[in-house]
């Protein structure tokens, strides 16, 4: 049976399914959705744990013998079932297919698993997953790019703590969607808040030493078209001992967001509109920064940069010839909407 994870605290609170299953590819949900369900066996006096890895390699036996054998130290057990693949070949399925047809008493098996796509969810054996009586399916869906805002605002709650938009939207830009990243920052806010309080300056303070960081504000600075200023930041990131996919990275997920959007607005889409629904989105305070970038360079151009970027990373690879660093200066002069310079024409 399917179990909105909402309800999967609520319903620990009760008797014990006889199966969970963990399903998803989004690494912390899933982990802490495991958590809590450790948590309530252990609350429930199932003090034997066995943990079974699928690998290639694993013998399906294990799993059928360890729950039909009398457990020699506890009364309850927990069986952890891992299968990283998420498809357990014909040996595999038939075992899981036996196991839920005769689920053994006083043992509950926890089976984490990646998402299943639709053609995996039509098997025989991910069907008797999902809506078998004896067992618990949990779907983990990924935090999508314009929940991630509440996602933080609630994770911080949780902590205690409380923020502006603006630091939030800044956290937001911060962890990329990495929920886990995000848990991270949050747990160092919680030594920097002031009465619980998240300000901009708070987050500032936080992030001070991390390199990435300093990478958006190489991107602010090349939005606004401040050539000198984002070649010093550049040059600043490599003295630092910053590698140069990480600035690449940047660079090029900026000038792609900048391409899709100006293909966007070419074709008679509003400009609001294509914010809104570009990924991830663009955030209002940054929006007049991303339209003064809009406006000085074709569709056409951007998507001449998205080239510019695959051959740097090629240099980077050593797949092709040029030095990865001045091809990160004349790309991040084009963004500032410089077609031709180098740091000495900029007065450096």
């Amino acid at each position: 049976m399917k179990l909105n994870p909402a309800q999967l605290g609520k319903h620990l609170q009760g008797n014990l399914a006889a199966v969970y299953v963990v399903s998803g590819d989004e690494p912390l949900l899933c982990q802490e959705a495991c958590d809590a369900i450790r948590a309530a066996t252990r609350e429930q006096a199932f003090s034997e744990r066995q943990v079974f890895n699928a690998d290639a390699g694993f013998d399906w036996g294990n799993l059928l013998q360890a729950g039909a054998s009398m457990s020699l130290f506890a009364d309850k057990r927990l069986l952890e079932l891992r299968l990283p693949s998420g498809k357990p070949g014909d040996k595999g399925a038939a075992a899981l297919l036996e196991y839920l047809s005769r689920p053994p008493e006083d043992t509950v098996l926890l089976i984490s698993l990646p998402k299943l796509d639709g053609s995996a969810q039509k098997t025989k054996w991910a069907k008797a997953l999902i809506d078998n009586p004896h067992c618990q399916f949990i779907q983990i869906w990924p935090v999508d790019a314009h929940q991630l805002p509440q996602w933080i605002r609630q994770r911080l709650a949780q902590a205690g703590l409380s923020a502006s938009q603006e630091a939030v939207e800044m956290i937001a830009v911060r962890v990329e969607g990495n929920l886990l990243a995000a848990a991270q920052e949050i747990e160092k806010l919680k030594l920097l808040a002031e009465g619980g309080q998240i300000e901009v300056s708070t987050v500032h303070a936080a992030v001070a030493d991390s390199a990435r960081f300093d990478v958006f504000g190489l991107i602010d600075a090349a939005l606004n078209g401040e050539a000198a200023h984002a070649l010093r930041i550049l040059e600043g990131l490599r003295g630092e001992g910053v590698e140069p996919p990480v600035i690449l990275w940047a660079l090029a997920r900026e000038i792609r967001l900048l391409a899709t959007i100006a293909q966007q607005y070419g074709q008679g889409m509003p400009l609001d509109k294509a914010f809104s629904s570009a990924r991830p989105p663009v955030w209002d305070k940054r929006r007049p920064l991303v339209s003064k970038a809009l406006q000085r360079l074709s569709a056409a151009r951007w998507a001449s940069l998205l080239q510019d970027a695959q051959r740097i990373d090629a240099q980077i690879k050593g797949q092709a010839a040029g030095d990865p660093w001045s091809g990160l200066r004349m790309l991040t002069l084009s963004l500032c909407g410089q077609r031709l310079g180098l740091p000495g024409d900029l007065g450096l």
